[in-house]
């Protein structure tokens, strides 16, 4: 950031009275620009005992499989846009959701919220953003082709949960060394 979006004029980091961290502030007006982190919020779409995923159409990890997920919108509900980016990326709506993980990557600057979802149908179809979508049983999960870190946490998650059939909320940190190749 170099320029104030209240007044236009210079910034620079600084530690503003009261505060401990560095934060780009006015040096004419003193407005303080906070830095927040991203939240993303997704699904892990279930169809009887099947896990829906998603081939991704994009960078990073074009090609990859993912849950789908994505960037919280301003005036949404975090289940708001979990339900829109499962319908934007799996031509889906889940319907019965549940928060279920709420993942910190805090080496990125982001917090993920995913909730189970059901769908009630077996075929879907891709969006703009998917090659292809495509329904696993835990057992034939393609764990050496999926794209994140955090999937892959969500989807280990779930798996366990699945032995114990047991779902509750879970709160879990991934390491920065955990997501240095694709977050």
């Amino acid at each position: 950031m170099k320029y104030c979006s209240h007044c236009g004029a210079h910034v620079s980091r600084r530690i503003p009275v009261d505060d401990d961290r560095l934060r780009y502030t006015c040096d004419s007006c003193g407005m303080i620009h906070y830095e927040n982190p991203k939240m993303v919020v997704g699904t892990i779409p279930l169809f009887e005992s099947e896990i829906l995923l998603c081939r991704r159409a994009i960078e990073p990890c074009r090609g990859l499989w993912t849950l789908p997920a994505g960037y919280l919108e301003n005036g949404e509900t975090i289940e708001e846009g979990a339900r829109r980016e499962t319908e934007e990326e799996a031509g889906i709506s889940p319907i019965d959701m549940q928060p279920y993980l709420l993942l910190n990557l805090p080496f990125i600057s982001q917090v993920y919220c995913m909730y189970l979802g059901r769908i009630t149908v077996r075929h879907c179809t891709p969006g703009s953003e998917s090659l292809e979508v495509k329904l696993f049983p835990p057992a034939k999960l393609p764990w050496s082709e999926l794209a994140f870190t955090v999937v892959r946490r969500a989807l280990e998650q779930y798996c366990r949960d699945c032995q114990a059939t047991i779902f509750p909320f879970q709160i879990l940190d991934v390491s920065s060394e955990e997501g240095k190749n694709c977050f």
